[in-house]
């Protein structure tokens, strides 16, 4: 059954599955405009996915046919996979932060088995063990003998989304707050005006991933496979300016989103919510407070690896399946990196795989 939720002031909520995923759901916002109804992201792409979509367009009172524009607020696939389908049917344009357009280029001209190569070599250098690299090699070998890869095809962008200047969207006032993180690119769109209910507060926020009720985002290293495994720079564009601290640029992101006190929030997944500082609070100090947990279990040098597996997620370790220990030591890495950037860590000088203690 279709679950479209009016949240009142021409804007409604599409929750579009996504398959095998905990999550559950992308909400898909429908906004109408002067110039014909705008999506704010699209969920995944996945035939049952594209035709709740499609059903959940048409309870709005429209046909996808209809769809003028598609604001992603960021490249992943739960958010961005079926814009490109929506295109092809609507003829609309796709609109994006030039950090993750850069991204969905270097996907798409990426052969395959150079995603697999990078994940390895990357693996690798955090000090994951043999056993848990080798499925990756696997893959790479099957996927140069096949020529595929399964998964998507992010679709080319062709409108850059430009943070602080509004969106061209007739009758509506939607402007762009460029809050990287949870990617280089991601988005908060704030719709300036009245809120419906007059709500105490500034208008509404389309946050995506950025600030979610009750999940703590992923915060991991900007992945790129061009870089060999190089880090991954501010912009998002290797070679230009300084080194990437993701979870520093979370952070600086979630005190400005605070800053601007949004009657309500209308985020990518779960459901809309108020008093956004109270939320923001909350995540600048779970933060705060694993970052000094980090420190702790870094009194003797640790890998990212071997930081990853002492971290409290929300199972023991050995639960955790193979592509979520991937993200796991992904997110420690971001967060020795935070705490080099901060001065609180540092590189064992010479080890190999590269280990880290607190200073």
């Amino acid at each position: 059954m279709t679950q479209v939720t009016d949240h009142g002031g021409g804007v409604r909520s599409i929750r579009v599955p996504i398959p095998d995923n905990p999550l559950g759901h992308t909400l898909v916002y429908l906004a109408d405009t002067d110039a014909g109804p705008v999506l704010v992201d699209t969920g995944w792409d996945d035939p049952a996915s594209w035709d709740t979509l499609v059903r959940g367009i048409t309870a709005c009172g429209t046909a996808v046919e209809e769809i003028h524009g598609v604001v992603v607020t960021h490249h992943h696939p739960d958010h961005h996979g079926l814009s490109g389908r929506v295109r092809e049917a609507s003829g609309a344009w796709i609109a994006m932060h030039a950090a993750d357009a850069a991204i969905v280029r270097r996907t798409r001209e990426t052969r395959p088995e150079g995603w697999f190569g990078y994940m390895a070599a990357k693996l690798e250098a955090s000090g994951a063990p043999e056993e848990h690299i080798a499925p990756l090699r696997g893959t790479h070998r099957s996927v140069r003998r096949t020529g595929t890869l399964p998964g998507f095809s992010p679709a080319l962008p062709d409108r850059e989304i430009v943070p602080g200047e509004l969106l061209p969207l007739p009758g509506r006032r939607l402007r762009a707050i460029w809050t990287p993180g949870h990617t280089p690119g991601h988005v908060c769109l704030h719709l300036e005006e009245t809120h419906p209910d007059r709500l105490p507060g500034n208008g509404r926020l389309f946050s995506g991933d950025h600030l979610l009720p009750r999940i703590t985002p992923h915060i991991g290293l900007y992945e790129d496979p061009d870089t060999h495994g190089r880090p991954v720079h501010a912009n998002g564009i290797e070679g230009l300016g300084e080194i990437a601290d993701p979870l520093g640029d979370y952070l600086d992101s979630l005190e400005r989103v605070g800053r601007l006190g949004p009657a309500e929030v209308l985020p990518a997944h779960q459901h809309a919510f108020t008093d956004a500082p109270s939320r923001v609070a909350e995540l600048l100090a779970h933060h705060e407070e694993r970052l000094t947990g980090l420190l702790a279990l870094l009194s003797v040098p640790l890998t990212p690896w071997q930081l990853a597996e002492r971290m409290e997620w929300n199972r023991p370790w050995a639960d955790i399946p193979h592509g979520s220990r991937n993200i796991a030591v992904s997110e420690a890495e971001a967060h020795i990196r935070r705490l080099v950037k901060l001065g609180r860590a540092e590189a064992v000088t010479d080890s190999d795989p590269v280990t880290y203690v607190a200073v």
